[in-house]
């Protein structure tokens, strides 16, 4: 395989001319990427040429609405769906809402079951669990305290008896950042009757999913952390989708993309979206990948995927062979995305103040994600040191982060 061009991949972001986020070598990813040029374009273009009503009868509407439509048709051919089964809401958080509200009609006083997950950030469990309210019955999957896996084999157990209708889980976690085997998951589910909603926020700054790959009904992930502007994007399969009731405007229930957006669209960020097709279409034709829009994207999730395993290697047999903190997850990186919590057993906030002072960006906190520190023993006052990259992240700037571990640890 090639490997990535990191000057062209950098010289594709503005953050790194930018002379206020240049001092830092940035660790923050997890919690927001930097946008690619292409989406930081596309965003002020809209909101000099294109704010207007989009779709009315003259130039600077017709345009606004095209280039609206250019987003959801370019991001669903990337991820090999059917463009009305692309959604777009103001968060992934509050897609995830509406979505549980949809299943709550669905399933209330029906007597059947969900499982959700003690591995999930809380946006992909609390609205769930709160199905229990009205009659639904929960069921937990509990991780391995001292791991942090999901086993499938418990999973199994938990469908065996054919009452569960919907299986919730992310594609990694924000903190233990191991990569579940999607596919396997989806099929046990399928196997015993019941639907899929993946949160895929931790995972996809990694590479842009093959939806059709994985299986799900349902595939959650943030722009901002990809690239993009800040809008939640929300892949629902149509057999799924138009069998649970609408939340939107009762009007637009033929329409799949607006069931499940009650509020009005932010059009400009949505515009905008379309600019994280082209920057990876612009790695793709960089690094000699060709074919349609989904096998460039396949290209470019591994290119990314690669130049992420070979960059955080290091920090995480750095970390490893520490005995004065733990490494929540896996140390191989071939196993996980390069977002690495460290429990310190000390408080980890001021760490991440002595680490900005070195030249540092990275943050700590339980990162909404109190169910995982919790059940695996983490100190929630104290909290976790969190480190993440993408594949912008160059050799330099993680033996950069390890000289300054080296100095506050």
């Amino acid at each position: 395989m090639t490997a990535l061009d990191l000057d062209f991949v950098r010289s594709q972001f503005p953050a790194f001319a930018s002379p206020v986020l240049s001092s830092h070598a940035f660790f923050e990813n997890a919690g927001g990427s930097y946008p690619c040029v292409q989406v930081v374009e596309r965003l002020h273009r809209f909101y000099t040429d294109r704010k207007v009503q989009p779709y009315a009868p003259y130039p600077g509407a017709q345009a606004g609405g095209a280039e609206m439509d250019e987003a959801r048709t370019r991001l669903a051919a990337m991820m090999a769906v059917k463009r009305e089964e692309v959604s777009f809401g103001p968060s992934t958080s509050a897609n995830t809402y509406v979505l549980a509200q949809a299943v709550r009609k669905w399933l209330a006083g029906t007597g059947q079951a969900i499982v959700v997950t003690d591995q999930d950030h809380e946006a992909n469990s609390g609205v769930w669990r709160r199905l229990a309210d009205e009659g639904v019955e929960v069921r937990e999957w509990k991780i391995d305290p001292q791991t942090g896996s999901l086993r499938i084999e418990a999973l199994e157990a938990l469908v065996a008896d054919g009452k569960v209708r919907l299986v919730c889980f992310p594609h990694c976690s924000n903190v233990v950042a191991e990569l579940n085997d999607v596919a396997a998951i989806c099929a046990v589910a399928r196997a015993a009757g019941a639907r899929t909603v993946v949160d895929g926020v931790s995972y996809a700054p990694h590479g842009f999913p093959d939806i059709p790959a994985l299986g799900c009904d349902v595939y959650l992930f943030s722009a901002y952390k990809t690239y993009g502007p800040h809008q939640g994007i929300m892949v629902i399969r149509e057999s799924f989708g138009m069998e649970l009731p609408g939340q939107g405007h009762y009007f637009n229930n033929a329409t799949l993309y607006k069931r499940f957006t009650p509020a009005g669209p932010d059009h400009a960020q949505i515009a905008a979206c379309a600019g994280m097709a082209d920057y990876v279409d612009a790695l793709a034709a960089r690094h000699g990948i060709g074919g349609d829009a989904a096998a460039r994207n396949r290209g470019v999730h591994d290119l990314m995927r690669a130049q992420e395993v070979a960059v955080i290697a290091p920090l995480l047999d750095y970390l490893a062979a520490r005995n004065d903190l733990r490494l929540i997850g896996p140390r191989d990186a071939a196993q996980r995305a390069p977002t690495v919590a460290v429990d310190l057993g000390r408080a980890a906030e001021p760490v991440s103040v002595e680490l900005g002072r070195r030249g540092i960006a990275c943050w700590a906190g339980d990162f909404y994600a109190v169910r995982p520190l919790t059940a695996m023993g983490v100190d929630l006052e104290k909290g976790v040191l969190r480190m993440s990259a993408v594949h912008y992240t160059g050799a330099d700037d993680v033996a950069r982060l390890i000289a300054a571990l080296d100095e506050v640890l």
